[in-house]
């Protein structure tokens, strides 16, 4: 069997891309449905969970690569002529198919790829190349615009492989011509071609569809962020000595040996102090939290769950302090509650004020088991009992 490809034949290395390419994808389509539905209410099925969707992902990089040569491949080659091209609807659907199923290759496997380079932690490919990808920050509205898209792609691909696997079963069994024969080993008889239309329709009609599964992504990925958005009521402005102008609560956990980085988008603060009083309390400060606010790279809606957050129930979260003096600044004492579970909180503050304007940092650990956070996982193989909290603010003082 010659290895290249001829007007009427394909060659040894154009099969062996499609039977790899084959077996990859319907290994993956499976795999990747039983990892997504797959439980994790333990540490045990959670790192279950997380084995088999590297597995995917790992395999997901693989038919990239594998897709890229082949095209490159059969770019490089002639393509043999269809066996039915003087049927001009079933040669034109049989293109179409074929440029669909070119692009789901890439689109595919390429899309749910820097999803997975946006998010943070979680499942990470097995390879010794990094997670990352360039130019694709960390974001989560990169991470949830290409998941949208990528689970858009799959059902555009399963659809292009239900109608190619069709085809070559109608070529067979009802044509009764050798299409499917001269994929597999061997070479089949084949007689004259009928004469070859060559047109840019297909691939055309081909970048149309994929053009509107994209954009069907995208408008999912929308939807979804606009849904989020919503869950949970904005906090209501509070009375403040001092008026809050921008500040970040960032929280940091492990799993599985890989940091996961999030934060919450809506708090409130009501904050009194006064720099001016030397010894002992210089005010208090009582900061409200919207769990729901939450974004917690790729395990959001695992943090917000029953065995987490559980924000349907504990919607907010509550640290109410007094503020003063410490040895080397200041710091704030009170206590922390999440989930009805209340702990003794020290938050030392690196603290500067100038005039009427105050800068703050502060930086604690927090132990998640004091507050019935992840009481399923309760040793620290899948996620560590620690969370580091980082807070940063700047504030106004009212006149």
């Amino acid at each position: 069997m010659a290895l290249t490809n001829t007007a009427q034949r394909y060659g040894g290395i154009t099969k062996t891309f499609h039977w790899v390419t084959a077996l990859l994808i319907l290994t993956q389509l499976p795999l990747g449905l039983y990892a997504n539905d797959l439980p994790y209410d333990t540490a045990e099925q959670l790192a279950r969970k997380a084995w088999f969707f590297s597995l995917h992902k790992t395999l997901g990089v693989t038919v990239f690569f594998a897709a890229l040569g082949r095209i490159i491949w059969a770019l490089r080659q002639p393509r043999p002529g269809l066996l039915n091209a003087d049927k001009k609807l079933e040669s034109f659907a049989a293109e179409t198919v074929h440029w669909l199923l070119y692009g789901a290759l890439v689109i595919v496997p390429l899309s749910g790829w820097i999803s997975h380079a946006a998010a943070a932690g979680f499942a990470p490919i097995w390879w010794p190349f990094g997670q990352g990808l360039p130019l694709i920050p960390k974001s989560v509205g990169v991470e949830h615009l290409f998941g949208e898209v990528h689970e858009v792609a799959v059902k555009g691909l399963f659809a292009a492989l239900v109608l190619h696997m069709a085809g070559a079963l109608k070529h067979h069994f009802v044509d009764r011509d050798p299409t499917l024969l001269r994929m597999l080993p061997g070479e089949p008889a084949i007689g004259p071609l009928p004469p070859q239309h060559h047109s840019s329709a297909p691939l055309i009609s081909a970048l149309v569809l994929w053009a509107l599964a994209i954009a069907l992504g995208g408008v999912l990925a929308t939807l979804g962020t606009k849904a989020n958005d919503s869950t949970g009521e904005q906090l209501a402005q509070v009375t403040s000595d001092w008026q809050v102008q921008e500040g970040q609560i960032e929280i940091t956990v492990v799993q599985f040996g890989s940091e996961v980085i999030g934060s919450f988008a809506d708090w409130t603060a009501a904050i009194s102090f006064d720099e001016m009083i030397p010894i002992g309390k210089v005010g208090d400060v009582t900061a409200t939290i919207n769990v729901a606010s939450l974004t917690l790279g790729s395990v959001t809606q695992q943090a917000l769950g029953v065995d987490f957050f559980h924000v349907e129930a504990f919607p907010t979260a509550v640290f109410m302090a007094d503020i003063q003096h410490a040895s080397d600044g200041y710091e704030a004492v009170g206590t922390l509650t999440i989930k009805e579970n209340s702990a003794p909180l020290t938050l030392p503050l690196n603290l500067a004020v100038i005039g009427d304007s105050a800068e703050m940092r502060g930086d604690v650990t927090l132990d998640r088991r004091d507050f019935g956070i992840g009481d399923n996982l309760n040793d620290e193989k899948g996620l560590t009992f620690a969370v580091k909290v980082h807070i940063t603010l700047k504030a106004n003082r009212e006149p």
